[in-house]
Protein backbone atom coordinates (compact mmCIF):
# COMPACT_ATOMS: atom_id res chain seq x y z
CA UNK A 1 0.00 0.00 0.00
CA UNK A 2 1.41 3.37 -1.06
CA UNK A 3 1.47 6.02 1.65
CA UNK A 4 0.48 9.46 0.37
CA UNK A 5 -0.71 12.71 1.90
CA UNK A 6 -3.28 15.37 1.17
CA UNK A 7 -3.64 18.97 2.22
CA UNK A 8 -6.35 21.59 2.37
CA UNK A 9 -4.69 23.85 -0.18
CA UNK A 10 -2.92 26.84 1.34
CA UNK A 11 -0.06 29.20 0.56
CA UNK A 12 2.09 26.84 2.65
CA UNK A 13 1.20 23.75 0.59
CA UNK A 14 4.38 23.79 -1.53
CA UNK A 15 6.60 23.69 1.57
CA UNK A 16 4.40 21.01 3.14
CA UNK A 17 4.69 18.90 -0.02
CA UNK A 18 8.46 19.37 -0.05
CA UNK A 19 8.56 18.13 3.55
CA UNK A 20 6.41 15.13 2.59
CA UNK A 21 8.85 14.27 -0.18
CA UNK A 22 11.77 14.36 2.29
CA UNK A 23 9.87 12.02 4.59
CA UNK A 24 9.15 9.47 1.84
CA UNK A 25 5.49 10.04 0.96
CA UNK A 26 4.48 8.66 -2.42
CA UNK A 27 2.05 11.34 -3.61
CA UNK A 28 0.62 14.66 -2.43
CA UNK A 29 -2.98 15.61 -3.20
CA UNK A 30 -4.36 19.15 -2.88
CA UNK A 31 -8.04 19.99 -2.41
CA UNK A 32 -9.92 22.06 -5.00
CA UNK A 33 -11.76 24.43 -2.65
CA UNK A 34 -11.74 28.00 -4.04
CA UNK A 35 -13.97 29.40 -1.28
CA UNK A 36 -11.18 28.89 1.24
CA UNK A 37 -7.98 28.18 -0.70
CA UNK A 38 -5.60 29.63 -3.26
CA UNK A 39 -5.76 28.11 -6.73
CA UNK A 40 -4.94 24.41 -6.66
CA UNK A 41 -3.01 24.48 -9.95
CA UNK A 42 -0.84 27.39 -8.82
CA UNK A 43 0.12 25.63 -5.60
CA UNK A 44 0.82 22.34 -7.38
CA UNK A 45 3.05 24.17 -9.87
CA UNK A 46 5.04 25.75 -7.05
CA UNK A 47 5.31 22.32 -5.39
CA UNK A 48 6.59 20.84 -8.67
CA UNK A 49 9.45 23.33 -8.71
CA UNK A 50 10.39 22.49 -5.11
CA UNK A 51 10.35 18.71 -5.49
CA UNK A 52 11.88 15.97 -7.62
CA UNK A 53 10.29 12.63 -6.71
CA UNK A 54 6.91 12.93 -5.02
CA UNK A 55 3.85 12.54 -7.27
CA UNK A 56 1.44 15.48 -7.44
CA UNK A 57 -2.31 15.61 -7.95
CA UNK A 58 -5.40 17.75 -7.42
CA UNK A 59 -7.84 15.80 -5.33
CA UNK A 60 -10.51 16.21 -6.17
CA UNK A 61 -11.30 18.55 -9.07
CA UNK A 62 -14.90 19.74 -9.22
CA UNK A 63 -16.29 19.84 -12.79
CA UNK A 64 -18.76 22.69 -12.28
CA UNK A 65 -16.01 25.10 -11.20
CA UNK A 66 -14.19 25.29 -14.56
CA UNK A 67 -14.49 24.74 -18.29
CA UNK A 68 -12.84 21.38 -19.10
CA UNK A 69 -10.15 23.20 -21.10
CA UNK A 70 -9.04 25.01 -17.95
CA UNK A 71 -8.37 21.75 -16.10
CA UNK A 72 -6.84 20.10 -19.18
CA UNK A 73 -4.49 23.06 -19.58
CA UNK A 74 -3.62 23.03 -15.87
CA UNK A 75 -2.92 19.31 -15.97
CA UNK A 76 -0.75 19.69 -19.07
CA UNK A 77 1.29 22.46 -17.45
CA UNK A 78 1.83 20.38 -14.32
CA UNK A 79 2.84 17.39 -16.46
CA UNK A 80 5.48 19.59 -18.10
CA UNK A 81 6.80 20.77 -14.73
CA UNK A 82 6.69 17.31 -13.12
CA UNK A 83 6.86 14.73 -15.93
CA UNK A 84 5.67 11.28 -14.94
CA UNK A 85 4.50 12.50 -11.54
CA UNK A 86 0.95 13.73 -12.21
CA UNK A 87 -2.46 12.19 -11.56
CA UNK A 88 -5.97 13.65 -11.51
CA UNK A 89 -9.02 12.94 -9.41
CA UNK A 90 -12.54 14.23 -9.98
CA UNK A 91 -15.62 14.37 -7.77
CA UNK A 92 -19.09 15.86 -7.92
CA UNK A 93 -18.24 18.53 -5.36
CA UNK A 94 -18.58 18.62 -1.58
CA UNK A 95 -16.84 21.56 0.03
CA UNK A 96 -15.80 22.80 -3.41
CA UNK A 97 -19.37 23.60 -4.47
CA UNK A 98 -21.51 23.42 -1.34
CA UNK A 99 -19.43 26.15 0.31
CA UNK A 100 -20.66 28.32 -2.58
CA UNK A 101 -24.27 27.41 -1.88
CA UNK A 102 -24.42 25.34 -5.05
CA UNK A 103 -25.41 21.69 -5.54
CA UNK A 104 -22.97 18.99 -6.59
CA UNK A 105 -22.61 17.97 -10.22
CA UNK A 106 -24.70 15.07 -11.44
CA UNK A 107 -22.88 11.84 -12.24
CA UNK A 108 -23.90 12.20 -15.87
CA UNK A 109 -22.30 15.66 -16.04
CA UNK A 110 -19.14 14.44 -14.31
CA UNK A 111 -18.83 11.53 -16.72
CA UNK A 112 -19.18 13.80 -19.75
CA UNK A 113 -16.75 16.30 -18.25
CA UNK A 114 -14.03 13.77 -17.44
CA UNK A 115 -14.31 12.25 -20.90
CA UNK A 116 -13.87 15.74 -22.36
CA UNK A 117 -10.76 16.45 -20.26
CA UNK A 118 -9.22 13.11 -21.17
CA UNK A 119 -10.04 13.72 -24.85
CA UNK A 120 -8.39 17.12 -24.77
CA UNK A 121 -5.26 15.66 -23.19
CA UNK A 122 -5.16 13.04 -25.95
CA UNK A 123 -5.19 15.85 -28.52
CA UNK A 124 -8.74 15.19 -29.68
CA UNK A 125 -11.21 17.80 -30.82
CA UNK A 126 -14.14 17.53 -28.43
CA UNK A 127 -17.52 19.22 -28.29
CA UNK A 128 -18.41 21.30 -25.25
CA UNK A 129 -21.48 23.50 -24.93
CA UNK A 130 -22.08 23.11 -28.66
CA UNK A 131 -18.59 24.25 -29.69
CA UNK A 132 -15.59 22.29 -30.94
CA UNK A 133 -12.55 22.74 -28.69
CA UNK A 134 -9.03 21.38 -28.89
CA UNK A 135 -5.77 22.03 -27.07
CA UNK A 136 -3.91 24.36 -29.44
CA UNK A 137 -0.94 24.88 -27.14
CA UNK A 138 2.29 25.30 -29.12
CA UNK A 139 5.31 23.25 -28.10
CA UNK A 140 6.59 25.74 -25.54
CA UNK A 141 3.27 25.84 -23.69
CA UNK A 142 2.49 22.15 -23.05
CA UNK A 143 3.83 18.68 -23.74
CA UNK A 144 2.98 17.20 -27.11
CA UNK A 145 -0.34 15.42 -27.16
CA UNK A 146 -1.29 12.77 -26.22
CA UNK A 147 -0.58 13.54 -22.57
CA UNK A 148 -1.11 10.38 -20.55
CA UNK A 149 -2.31 11.21 -17.03
CA UNK A 150 -4.16 8.64 -14.89
CA UNK A 151 -7.55 9.62 -13.48
CA UNK A 152 -9.40 8.60 -10.33
CA UNK A 153 -13.04 9.32 -9.51
CA UNK A 154 -14.25 10.00 -5.98
CA UNK A 155 -17.35 7.90 -5.44
CA UNK A 156 -19.30 6.15 -2.68
CA UNK A 157 -22.76 5.20 -3.96
CA UNK A 158 -23.70 2.80 -6.78
CA UNK A 159 -24.06 5.50 -9.48
CA UNK A 160 -20.66 6.96 -8.71
CA UNK A 161 -18.99 3.58 -8.52
CA UNK A 162 -20.46 2.64 -11.90
CA UNK A 163 -19.06 5.85 -13.40
CA UNK A 164 -15.67 5.17 -11.82
CA UNK A 165 -15.60 1.75 -13.47
CA UNK A 166 -16.54 3.25 -16.83
CA UNK A 167 -14.24 6.26 -17.13
CA UNK A 168 -11.47 6.11 -14.52
CA UNK A 169 -8.25 4.27 -13.74
CA UNK A 170 -9.23 3.82 -10.11
CA UNK A 171 -11.26 4.90 -7.11
CA UNK A 172 -10.71 7.73 -4.63
CA UNK A 173 -12.81 7.10 -1.54
CA UNK A 174 -13.30 8.72 1.87
CA UNK A 175 -15.02 8.30 5.24
CA UNK A 176 -13.43 4.91 5.85
CA UNK A 177 -15.45 3.36 3.01
CA UNK A 178 -13.61 0.32 1.68
CA UNK A 179 -16.39 -2.11 0.74
CA UNK A 180 -15.83 -1.74 -3.01
CA UNK A 181 -12.10 -1.05 -2.99
CA UNK A 182 -11.22 -4.56 -4.13
CA UNK A 183 -13.01 -3.94 -7.43
CA UNK A 184 -10.31 -1.50 -8.54
CA UNK A 185 -6.60 -2.05 -9.19
CA UNK A 186 -5.98 1.43 -7.72
CA UNK A 187 -8.04 2.40 -4.67
CA UNK A 188 -7.00 5.48 -2.71
CA UNK A 189 -8.53 6.22 0.70
CA UNK A 190 -8.38 9.66 2.30
CA UNK A 191 -7.99 9.63 6.08
CA UNK A 192 -7.49 12.14 8.89
CA UNK A 193 -6.32 11.88 12.47
CA UNK A 194 -3.24 11.91 14.65
CA UNK A 195 -0.89 9.56 16.46
CA UNK A 196 -1.52 9.64 20.19
CA UNK A 197 1.23 9.60 22.75
CA UNK A 198 0.85 7.27 25.72
CA UNK A 199 -2.17 8.18 27.86
CA UNK A 200 -2.89 11.31 25.79
CA UNK A 201 -6.56 12.29 26.26
CA UNK A 202 -8.76 12.66 23.20
CA UNK A 203 -9.98 16.07 24.34
CA UNK A 204 -6.49 17.58 24.62
CA UNK A 205 -5.74 20.82 22.82
CA UNK A 206 -3.19 19.08 20.60
CA UNK A 207 -5.65 16.38 19.51
CA UNK A 208 -8.29 19.05 18.96
CA UNK A 209 -6.01 20.85 16.50
CA UNK A 210 -4.65 17.72 14.82
CA UNK A 211 -7.76 15.52 14.62
CA UNK A 212 -10.63 17.92 15.34
CA UNK A 213 -11.08 19.08 11.72
CA UNK A 214 -11.17 15.50 10.46
CA UNK A 215 -13.70 14.63 13.15
CA UNK A 216 -15.82 17.65 12.18
CA UNK A 217 -15.96 16.32 8.61
CA UNK A 218 -18.38 13.63 9.84
CA UNK A 219 -20.78 16.35 11.03
CA UNK A 220 -20.45 18.39 7.84
CA UNK A 221 -21.04 15.30 5.69
CA UNK A 222 -24.02 14.11 7.75
CA UNK A 223 -25.68 17.49 7.32
CA UNK A 224 -25.00 17.80 3.58
CA UNK A 225 -25.80 14.20 2.63
CA UNK A 226 -29.11 13.94 4.44
CA UNK A 227 -27.91 12.20 7.61
CA UNK A 228 -28.56 13.26 11.17
CA UNK A 229 -25.70 15.20 12.81
CA UNK A 230 -27.65 15.08 16.09
CA UNK A 231 -27.02 11.33 16.26
CA UNK A 232 -23.28 11.99 16.72
CA UNK A 233 -21.70 12.94 20.06
CA UNK A 234 -22.30 16.66 20.57
CA UNK A 235 -24.29 16.66 17.35
CA UNK A 236 -27.33 18.49 18.64
CA UNK A 237 -25.15 21.38 19.76
CA UNK A 238 -23.57 21.41 16.30
CA UNK A 239 -26.94 21.37 14.57
CA UNK A 240 -28.35 24.11 16.82
CA UNK A 241 -25.41 26.35 15.96
CA UNK A 242 -25.91 25.84 12.23
CA UNK A 243 -29.70 26.21 12.22
CA UNK A 244 -29.48 29.41 14.27
CA UNK A 245 -28.15 31.05 11.12
CA UNK A 246 -30.45 32.34 8.34
CA UNK A 247 -31.30 29.58 5.89
CA UNK A 248 -29.42 31.23 3.04
CA UNK A 249 -26.21 31.40 5.10
CA UNK A 250 -26.16 27.95 6.66
CA UNK A 251 -23.76 26.58 4.06
CA UNK A 252 -21.31 29.25 5.21
CA UNK A 253 -21.67 28.10 8.82
CA UNK A 254 -21.11 24.46 7.84
CA UNK A 255 -18.10 24.91 5.57
CA UNK A 256 -16.19 27.62 7.39
CA UNK A 257 -12.69 26.24 8.17
CA UNK A 258 -13.58 22.92 6.55
CA UNK A 259 -10.70 20.47 7.19
CA UNK A 260 -8.47 23.28 8.43
CA UNK A 261 -9.83 24.14 11.87
CA UNK A 262 -13.03 24.20 13.92
CA UNK A 263 -15.77 26.68 13.10
CA UNK A 264 -18.36 27.98 15.57
CA UNK A 265 -20.61 24.92 15.18
CA UNK A 266 -17.65 22.54 15.43
CA UNK A 267 -16.50 24.29 18.60
CA UNK A 268 -19.98 24.00 20.11
CA UNK A 269 -19.99 20.29 19.32
CA UNK A 270 -16.48 19.83 20.75
CA UNK A 271 -17.54 21.42 24.03
CA UNK A 272 -20.60 19.11 24.04
CA UNK A 273 -18.41 16.01 23.56
CA UNK A 274 -17.80 15.52 19.83
CA UNK A 275 -14.21 14.55 20.67
CA UNK A 276 -15.59 11.20 21.88
CA UNK A 277 -16.17 10.23 18.22
CA UNK A 278 -12.59 10.85 17.06
CA UNK A 279 -11.44 7.23 17.13
CA UNK A 280 -14.33 6.22 14.87
CA UNK A 281 -14.40 9.23 12.52
CA UNK A 282 -10.62 9.49 12.06
CA UNK A 283 -7.52 7.31 12.15
CA UNK A 284 -6.49 8.45 15.61
CA UNK A 285 -4.90 6.28 18.23
CA UNK A 286 -1.71 4.77 19.53
CA UNK A 287 0.85 3.59 16.97
CA UNK A 288 -0.31 -0.01 17.48
CA UNK A 289 -3.95 0.88 16.87
CA UNK A 290 -3.15 2.86 13.73
CA UNK A 291 -0.92 0.06 12.47
CA UNK A 292 -3.82 -2.37 12.85
CA UNK A 293 -6.19 0.02 11.05
CA UNK A 294 -3.84 0.54 8.10
CA UNK A 295 -3.28 -3.21 7.83
CA UNK A 296 -7.06 -3.73 7.76
CA UNK A 297 -7.43 -1.15 4.97
CA UNK A 298 -4.81 -2.99 2.92
CA UNK A 299 -6.70 -6.27 3.41
CA UNK A 300 -9.86 -4.54 2.19
CA UNK A 301 -8.18 -3.62 -1.08
CA UNK A 302 -6.93 -0.10 -0.45
CA UNK A 303 -3.74 0.37 -2.46
CA UNK A 304 -3.00 3.98 -1.47
CA UNK A 305 -3.63 5.55 1.93
CA UNK A 306 -3.89 9.35 1.74
CA UNK A 307 -3.26 11.00 5.11
CA UNK A 308 -4.20 14.61 5.80
CA UNK A 309 -2.41 16.28 8.71
CA UNK A 310 -3.86 19.39 10.33
CA UNK A 311 -2.87 21.67 13.18
CA UNK A 312 0.23 23.78 13.82
CA UNK A 313 2.81 20.98 13.42
CA UNK A 314 2.24 19.61 9.92
CA UNK A 315 5.73 18.15 9.55
CA UNK A 316 5.50 16.46 12.95
CA UNK A 317 2.15 14.90 12.05
CA UNK A 318 3.58 13.66 8.75
CA UNK A 319 6.65 12.22 10.52
CA UNK A 320 4.63 10.31 13.12
CA UNK A 321 2.20 8.85 10.58
CA UNK A 322 4.77 7.62 8.07
CA UNK A 323 6.87 6.12 10.86
CA UNK A 324 3.99 3.70 11.47
CA UNK A 325 3.76 2.87 7.78
CA UNK A 326 7.51 2.23 7.65
CA UNK A 327 7.21 -0.09 10.65
CA UNK A 328 4.48 -2.04 8.83
CA UNK A 329 6.65 -2.27 5.72
CA UNK A 330 9.56 -3.61 7.74
CA UNK A 331 7.39 -6.12 9.58
CA UNK A 332 5.81 -7.42 6.37
CA UNK A 333 8.95 -7.12 4.21
CA UNK A 334 7.01 -5.01 1.70
CA UNK A 335 8.84 -1.76 0.93
CA UNK A 336 6.98 1.54 0.63
CA UNK A 337 6.67 2.93 -2.88
CA UNK A 338 8.81 6.04 -3.12
CA UNK A 339 8.76 6.92 -6.80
Amino acid sequence: MDVSCQFATSLHSPEHIAAAEQLGYHRAWLHDTPAQSPDVWAMLALAAERTHRIHLAPGVLVPTLRHPMVNASGAAALAALAPGRVALAFGTGFNGTRALGEPPATWGYLSTYVRAVRGLLRGDTVEWNGASVRMMHPGANAPQRPIDIPVLVSALGPKGLAVAHQIADGLFTVNGETARAHEFAWSALGVHGTVLSEDEPLDSSRVRAAAGPGNALAYHAAYEFGGDPASLPGGQAWLDAVTSRPLGERHLAVHDQHLTGLNAADNAAWTAGSWQAITSTTVTGTPDRIRDQLTAYARDGITEIVYQPTGPDIRGELERFIAIAIAIAIATDVPLTSS
